[in-house]
């Protein structure tokens, strides 16, 4: 059965940036390019007449930029996704931070070349994958849509994380058996696409009093990182803080792996306490940060006393740290793929049983807390 196209929408006030967004649609054989827009308001009038599937969605823009046409979305329940096209700067990962809460599927950053044909290669091998994953998304929504199942007011469907309301969907899974746990004196958790708005429905469940610390790697650029380390500061009874290289790690920290950097533990001067290492080493599963490396680490050091969380994203990293996790008595746990705004991450280590619950967005608070007892 033939698939129907992906309908999509360019929208960027920069001449150079539209026609390469809009060349690239038209050479991705899953895509249908239906028009372009050169700021907001006219994007607006296109999305009624043309009726795209999905947006590519310049955040600054003159008459109406990138965030007040996602109000736009949200505020009048189009059922239109976007994939944002962000810079790197303080400003921007703000804004993109902005947008995500808004309900864009995710980001990728304008490409630092000038060499144009270097940066329409950049910006296709980062869109590409991000589409299917969106294509999938929708697909699911569609099955959805078919079961009578409508979006909430003001919350358009194709980018609406599917969460399950009821607890029963929290289940125990069929996982390797490991060896005997004790109390888990660490939390590692592993995100990407969907990451900083699953993040905030996860962080703020927890108490300030924790007693622990928790890390995390979210699959982020460089300056991004710290904005969102910041954002959910605000939120949290956590202290939440991007890490730096040569900090120990303290009880109810959340310490966040910087942008563009890898992240690892190591064995405090006094070989007693653990600290972060801040390091230049290659991307794993094309990221840096990889969770693969976080996890690896955390197995070093926390055997038999740690907990792993893999959440919503695109790819498999996190899959073979979570294996030597498990290895090392960690105790897993796995986002449902109902959740999952995009289901990569944790399908492998699930299908592969190295997890031991599989839970929905609403419950990760209630079964982290559960390790620590």
């Amino acid at each position: 059965m033939l698939r129907k196209k992906l309908r999509v929408l360019v929208v960027d006030d920069t001449i150079v940036y539209r026609k390469a967004v809009s060349d690239i649609m038209e050479e991705l054989p899953e895509v249908e390019l239906v028009g372009v827009a050169h700021n907001g308001k006219i994007a607006m009038s296109k999305i009624r007449t043309l009726k795209p599937d999905l947006l590519t969605l310049d955040i600054e823009m003159p008459v109406m930029n990138g965030l007040e046409v996602l109000a736009e979305i949200q505020k009048n329940n189009l059922n239109v996704g976007a994939i944002m096209l962000s810079t790197l700067t303080s400003e921007g990962g703000e804004m993109t931070l902005r947008a995500l809460e808004l309900g864009a599927f995710d980001f990728i950053l304008k490409p630092q070349s000038k060499n144009q044909t270097e940066g329409k290669k950049e910006i296709k091998s980062l869109i590409h994958p991000m589409i299917k994953a969106f294509a999938r998304s929708s697909l699911a929504s569609s099955q959805l849509r078919k079961s009578s199942v409508s979006a909430p007011s003001g919350r358009p469907l194709l980018r609406r994380p599917l969460v399950s309301e009821s607890i029963e969907s929290v289940t125990r899974a069929e996982a390797i058996p490991s060896t005997h746990r004790g109390r888990s004196e660490i939390i590692a958790i592993g995100v990407s696409t969907g990451g900083p708005n699953a993040l905030t429905q996860v962080l703020p469940k927890l108490p300030g009093n924790i007693g622990i610390p928790i890390i995390i790697v979210q699959h982020m650029p460089p300056v991004f990182t710290k904005s969102l380390a910041a954002s959910l500061n605000k939120k949290c009874e956590l202290t939440v803080k991007e890490a730096e290289d040569r900090e120990s790690l303290q009880n109810n920290t959340v310490y966040i792996a910087p942008g563009g950097k890898q992240m690892k533990l190591v064995a405090g001067a006094d070989g007693r306490n653990r600290q972060i290492k801040i390091t230049n080493d290659p991307p794993e599963n094309s990221c840096r940060p990889s969770v693969d490396y976080l996890f690896r680490s955390v197995a070093d050091y926390y055997v038999n006393r740690s907990t792993a969380v893999i959440m919503t994203g695109m790819g498999s990293d996190g899959t073979k740290g979570l294996q030597v996790l498990r290895n090392k008595g960690c105790f897993i746990i796995a986002q449902d793929e109902k959740s999952c705004v995009v289901y990569g991450m944790p399908k492998s280590p699930i299908e592969s049983g190295l997890v031991d619950i599989v839970a929905p967005l609403d419950k990760l608070a209630d079964e982290i807390l559960k390790t620590l007892k």
